[in-house]
Formats: structure tokens, C-alpha cells, sequence
């Protein structure tokens, strides 16, 4: 091969593994800023800009593909979140990371159940918005770290502790009695004990458990995993 096509190949190979970058921000300031950072990589072959989630998804839908899109929230129109749902409903591979100054909560936990790969605020220095998208591509999830602590406190939140009711193993049986419908008479019957006994026993659960009914109890014992 000749060293004129050795340079050819070289180069094709090098732009192959660079990356086409969607930006879709709204806030022309930042849009521009973006696509300043973005070209100025060599990590990156183009940048296509929206400002909006609609052409976005549009141009999807027209046969373009990037590899790694970076996705604001507060868009006009279809928000950020609704934008990630859209293009991941139709390239499922596709690989989106926020980019916002919103940090609460339900927008992370919305983003994250819509399909984004990461998580970064705006205030990020501009080589972690550079190396998020590589990451993302890689299979990663970049999240800030400020995030990260939210989505555990989320999930923490989600799944609390069993609390120990220090239930007997009597208790617990009969509960478990409780929540599979029978009576306290059914019950007795079953343990080959007195109507009496039982009821004691409830009297004991209801107290451990802090609920005053039997649809209480229940309640309390499938919502925290008691039975």
C-alpha cells in the first residue's frame, strides 16, 4: 500500500472512532458555547445543535443518528425529559446526558427512569462535559457527584430499613396468618390454641407494630416486608 493510502486509511480509521455530538439546549448563550468546546476536541468529528427537543427527535426520525447526545430540561415545548423518552423509544441504544441546573429529585429520578445515561449540572468545568460524553458511549454513566449522592438518598428513600418490631416467632407466625385472611377463631384452629391466646397475641402485635386494626397490621407488614 502506498503511503498516500496508508494516510487515507489512517485518517478514516481516526474519524470513525470520533464522535457525532447532539447538543439540545435552548439558551443561545450556552448553545454556542457548547458548540465552541465540542469542535475544539479531537475526540468529536461534529456537533448538530437544537434548540429544542422536537427537531431532535424529527431528524431521528429522518435517519440521522449521533452517538451521544447532550440533553438540557427546560426546554420550550417538550421538556428534556419527555425529549429522552422520545429519541430512547426509537434508538434504544442511544446513549443522552442531561446537562441542567436542575438538581432536585424528581427531575433526576424522572430523567433517570426515561432512559439517560448521566447526569451532569451546568456548572461542570467544560473537560467533564468532554469526558461525560466519551464515558457515555463507552457504556458508563457520568454522573456529578452531587447527583450521585441525591440518586442514593433517592433509592435509600425508596427502599427504607426494616424496622425490628422484635415480633416473637409466635407473633409473627400468627401475622402472617393475619395477612393471608384468616380469623383470629381460623387461627386458634390452625396453632391448635385457645380463641383466648390469640387474641392476646394480636393485642401484643398491634402494640409492637403501633396500629390499632387488623387492616392496620396488615398493611404495615406487606408495606415493610414484615411477613
Amino acid at each position: 500500500m502506498s503511503s498516500t493510502n496508508t494516510e487515507i486509511s489512517n485518517r478514516a480509521s481516526a474519524d470513525a472512532n470520533r464522535l457525532n455530538v447532539w447538543v439540545v439546549e435552548d439558551n443561545d448563550l450556552l448553545r454556542a458555547t457548547l458548540e465552541d468546546l465540542l469542535t475544539n476536541q479531537d475526540s468529536v468529528a461534529s456537533v448538530t445543535l437544537f434548540n429544542a427537543g422536537e427537531p431532535a427527535i424529527k431528524s431521528l426520525e429522518d435517519g440521522e443518528l449521533p452517538d451521544v447526545v447532550l440533553m438540557d430540561i427546560g426546554l420550550p415545548g417538550m421538556s428534556g425529559i419527555e425529549t429522552v423518552t422520545e429519541l430512547r423509544s426509537r434508538a434504544p441504544a442511544l446513549p443522552v446526558v442531561m446537562l441542567t441546573v436542575y438538581r432536585d429529585n424528581d427531575r433526576i429520578f424522572k430523567a433517570i427512569c426515561a432512559g439517560a445515561s448521566g447526569y451532569l449540572l451546568k456548572t461542570s468545568p467544560p473537560e467533564r462535559i468532554v469526558e461525560a460524553l466519551g464515558v457515555a458511549v463507552s457504556g458508563g454513566s457520568p454522573i456529578d457527584e452531587y447527583i450521585a449522592r441525591r440518586i442514593l438518598d433517592i433509592f435509600a428513600r425508596m427502599n427504607p430499613p426494616t424496622v425490628d418490631y422484635n415480633l416473637t416467632e409466635r407473633e409473627s407466625q400468627i401475622l402472617q396468618h393475619l395477612v393471608d385472611g384468616s380469623t383470629q377463631k381460623q387461627i386458634a384452629e390452625k396453632l391448635h390454641v385457645s380463641a383466648h391466646t390469640i387474641d392476646g397475641h394480636v393485642r401484643h402485635i398491634y402494640a409492637k407494630l403501633e396500629v390499632h386494626t387488623r387492616s392496620g397490621a396488615v398493611a404495615k407488614a406487606l408495606r415493610e416486608g414484615l411477613v
